[in-house]
């Protein structure tokens, strides 16, 4: 499958990198990809470890792909998007990773949308032809890929309108290794997955460590 990965952090770079072991064609985009190979070395330096993946502007990489997943950060996973274009995404499935947090008291972030709407929500408003789902933002990035990591089974959600774009992805989580995907509804549902990571955020400091994840029993 040809897909677009939307960020060059460190879960863009998760994201890219194991879906290329999958055997799948992808591009990286960014706004601008001159300033992100002069300026990111944590990027060049993955991107010279995975020469398979190209680079591309969000609007060339959407462009180019049937998939495309956002793995900007809260703040700026809706300019990244407009950036892509609502031509380019119109038709396809675009899955959300993104979170909701707002640094700018410090740590612990808040979540700048919550309770009655979700950032999922707003982008599925922004891009109505675009088939959004929400999946994966409960897990730091490197269980999103390899969830076997852990040692044992456990949980991600999928938050979705279309069933067919959330079968998909769910079909794209299994081949990372998930064995519990949970639908739990409509987009409206992400607000539940989002509000999770006051909780997370937490766990981590309690833990002293990002590599956990949690485990519906039923």
């Amino acid at each position: 499958m040809k897909i677009a990965v939307l960020g060059t952090g460190s879960v863009g770079q998760a994201l890219a990198g194991r879906l290329l072991e999958l055997g799948h064609d992808v591009v990286v985009g960014t706004r601008d990809p001159e300033a992100t190979r002069s300026r990111s070395e944590s990027f060049v330096a993955w991107h010279d470890a995975h020469r398979d993946a190209s680079l591309a502007t969000f609007a060339e990489a959407a462009a180019a792909a049937e998939l495309v997943v956002n793995a900007t950060s809260g703040p700026g996973a809706l300019p990244a998007l407009e950036s892509a274009g609502a031509d380019q995404l119109a038709g396809k499935v675009v899955i959300d990773i993104s979170n909701p947090l707002d640094f700018s008291a410090g740590f612990p972030p808040t979540l700048f949308v919550k309770d009655t709407d979700s950032l999922a929500e707003q982008i599925q408003r922004t891009f109505p032809q675009a088939r959004v789902v929400k999946t994966l933002n409960t897990l730091t990035a490197a269980l999103m890929v390899n969830p076997a990591d852990l040692g044992a089974d456990s949980s991600v959600f999928v938050s979705g309108n279309d069933d067919a774009a959330k079968a998909t992805v769910t079909e794209l989580l299994q081949s990372f290794g998930h064995t519990d995907v949970i639908d739990l509804g409509d987009i409206t549902t992400a607000r539940g997955p989002e509000m999770l990571l006051p909780v997370w955020l937490r766990l981590m400091g309690a833990l002293g460590t990002p590599t956990f994840n949690f485990k519906i029993v039923r």
